[in-house]
């Protein structure tokens, strides 16, 4: 590979921790893992300089909950919330509880040249999104939350970025904080010359994974090819983790189909899959379908009060439904034959907001399907080798198939483009 990873330091945004009432009151989890309108409610209501404010505004319109989002953001530096560091630099990201250990890079990553071959999607993407992040990313002129890119680096870690994240982590950090979920966030800046070098250079050799961020992926690709000219836009903020040496986790995003009792979704599903009634709470549940999933595709539907083990799908179903012109690995997700067998064609459900909610949290799912009498379709994760190997064939998931973690807390550190 003649070229692979370009990622250049960038003078951050970051709060000034004076102005605000805790660091961990002003974070957010990513805009697409906060639960609406509950979570939304909660951050904004933590502190009135919370992130949430930035990357989920508020308002009646598109058009004025973007320019919110502008003005709010000028408010903040003009008023000395947030302020960018004296210098550009690459900045070295820590997170950990009391069973991961999280460490990467941030910097602005090139999207021009070859980078569209060496940054791998996985994932499908829904158009609105991309539409959506990119109205607000125009209106702030800036990037408000990095994405998660995984690349698997050399076992000597001796050499190499891992080599310089390792010794930054023995200095005294510019923030540490502790969020609502147990998590300890730290955050360093690589401002030598030197360090930054050996970064880059190893950096150069390798290419990476969308672990999380697609959406905003092809947010910036949009956004790039509409300024010509050169400049900021043709960058973005990321994430890098090698994950050779921090592995991250692997989670399902599960589905709310809206308006969907479970007793029709069930109804629909008779003949066609093998239906069992499991035993909660929802973590055996969970064990449940797990184990229905290392046999084959398998989900679990709630909703109504109990938990519904679906499994063992009619062959001439699936021939019937799943497209043939994809590799086997790919035609055997689960994420594939629930959207192409089950959603397309039996329960005949759009894939659009009004009819299907992706939801992070399993909990949460099941709670508010059985608030609103809808199915939640909970999914067992894929393997990242799985979802690598199908990348590096070009093969893309359905969208929202998977979900890597621990995911960077939302406020600690910004891009703004009128910085560079």
């Amino acid at each position: 590979m003649n070229q692979g990873l370009r990622l250049l330091p960038f003078r951050g945004l970051r709060y000034v921790p004076e102005r605000v009432g805790s660091l961990a009151a002003v974070t957010s989890p990513p805009y697409d893992v906060v639960v609406r309108p509950d979570g939304l409610l909660h951050l904004e209501s933590a502190d009135p300089h919370n992130i949430v404010r930035l990357i989920l505004p508020q308002a009646g319109t598109v058009a004025a909950r973007n320019a919110r989002a502008a003005a709010t953001l000028d408010d903040w530096l003009a008023e000395g919330v947030l302020a960018p560091d004296p210098e550009p630099a690459l900045y070295v990201y820590e997170q950990r509880d009391d069973e991961i250990l999280q460490r990467g890079v941030i910097g602005a990553l090139a999207l021009s040249g070859p980078a569209e071959g060496v940054v791998l999607p996985h994932e499908d993407v829904m158009a609105h999104v991309v539409e959506d992040r990119a109205d607000l990313m125009r209106a702030t002129a800036a990037h408000l939350e990095p994405l998660l890119l995984t690349y698997r680096g050399d076992e000597d870690t001796a050499t190499g970025a891992t080599a310089v994240v390792e010794r930054t982590v023995e200095r005294e950090p510019l923030l540490c904080t502790t969020t609502e979920d147990g998590f300890r966030h730290r955050l360093w800046a690589v401002t030598d010359p030197a360090e930054r070098a050996q970064i880059q250079a190893d950096l150069a050799r390798h290419q990476a994974l969308i672990a999380d961020g697609h959406h905003r992926w092809a947010t910036y690709l949009r956004l790039r090819e509409e300024h010509t000219d050169p400049g900021p836009w043709d960058y973005g903020l990321v994430l890098l983790v090698d994950t050779a040496r921090y592995p991250l986790r692997v989670r399902a995003i599960h589905r709310l189909l809206r308006g969907l009792p479970v007793a029709d979704a069930l109804a629909a599903l008779t003949g066609l899959f093998r239906i069992r009634e499991v035993a909660g709470p929802l973590p055996e549940a969970m064990e449940a379908l797990a184990g229905a999933a290392a046999e084959g595709n398998a989900f679990l539907l709630a909703g109504d009060g109990g938990f519904h083990l679906v499994d063992r799908p009619d062959e001439a179903l699936l021939a019937r439904t799943v497209p043939a012109d994809r590799p086997a690995a790919w035609r055997t997700l689960d994420a594939t034959v629930l959207h192409s067998a089950l959603l397309d064609r039996v329960w005949r459900i759009p894939d659009d907001p009004a009819h299907i909610a992706y939801i992070h949290d399993t909990a949460a799912a099941v709670e508010q399907a059985e608030r609103n009498g809808s199915t939640a379709v909970l999914m067992h994760p894929v393997r990242e080798e799985l979802v690598r190997d199908l990348a590096r064939q070009g093969v893309t998931m359905p969208r929202k198939s998977t979900s890597f973690g621990p995911k960077p807390a939302t406020g600690l550190v910004l891009r703004s483009l009128n910085l560079g």
